[in-house]
């Protein structure tokens, strides 16, 4: 074999890798996916969006959450757009987000060519034997802690207000939503006798940034009350009132719940209606 053929075979053979290798990142860049944010709390939203290089005609796209431990979190389907992009939101939070870690979005559209991924940082879910989100001044630890579970946005405190005898919970919203409260007895109750601790139970009062609140109270024991609060995207404070809170708070993590207590809520909030308020 001459040189001139020697050299033609090497240009072919350059070419082909080239045409190879522009065809493979075509592929690659045939779909994207990004998150929001970097990092997210326990109850955050994550929206999720992105694009695709060209649109499949009958195909959605399939979005995987896959957990650190290599579990499959979430899986969803979801369409595109005639503008060839897609997006959902997703709440990060529940049962399978335990694990602590990188979590991994993967998305798929129509085949195994046209696949992204993306990854975002989560501290993991609590669950209710676990200590789980921030760190707030309620009770003392022999008294319990205010167990929460919140949709739409994240608590950012609870605080006693001894003079109004009641909490108040201070939160960020990122839509509409609703917060679950286990409240022990110890911490914040509402009775009828002169006391405010003694006697039958009465209705807490809620208020939502100064503003009279619907709310369920959808469990009560005798060591705790559980109310569930729906809230409007914007709202920043909601106060519970009852007849007694205790005045001294030590430091305590708040309890996260688990989806059991979530389940309970679920069942119960079809058989209960709003409570009055006094």
């Amino acid at each position: 074999m001459n040189m001139y053929a020697v050299l033609a075979l090497f240009t072919i053979l350059a070419t082909g890798s080239v045409a190879a290798q522009s065809f493979a990142q075509e592929l690659v860049d045939s779909v994207t996916v990004s998150t929001d944010k970097e990092a997210y709390e326990d109850g955050e939203t994550i929206t999720v969006s992105g694009a695709v290089r060209e649109r499949l005609s009958g195909y959605d796209i399939t979005i995987k959450v896959v957990a650190p431990n290599g579990n499959l979190v979430t899986v969803k389907q979801i369409p595109v757009s005639d503008e060839k992009t897609f997006g959902i939101d997703l709440t990060a939070g529940g049962p399978l987000w335990s694990s602590s870690g990188t979590y991994t979005i993967m998305v798929l559209y129509g085949t195994e060519n046209r696949t992204a991924e993306t990854s975002f940082e989560f501290g993991g879910s609590g669950s209710a034997t676990g200590i789980k989100g921030p760190r707030f001044n309620l009770a003392n630890p022999e008294d319990g802690a205010v167990g929460y579970k919140i949709t739409g946005g994240k608590i950012l405190s609870i605080t006693p207000d001894v003079e109004a005898k009641s909490l108040i919970v201070e939160i960020e919203t990122t839509s509409d939503g609703e917060v679950t409260l286990i409240i022990p007895r110890s911490i914040l109750d509402s009775r009828l006798g002169p006391d405010g601790i003694s006697g039958e139970d009465d209705s807490f009062m809620v208020l939502i940034d100064g503003e009279e609140a619907e709310f369920n109270e959808t469990e009560t024991t005798s060591e705790s009350r559980t109310i569930t609060i729906p809230f409007e995207d914007g709202a920043t404070q909601i106060e519970i009132i009852g007849s007694h809170v205790i005045p001294e708070f030590g430091t305590i993590a708040v309890i996260v719940l688990g989806i059991a207590i979530v389940s309970i809520i679920a069942i119960s909030r079809s058989r209960l209606s709003i409570l009055p308020k006094y």
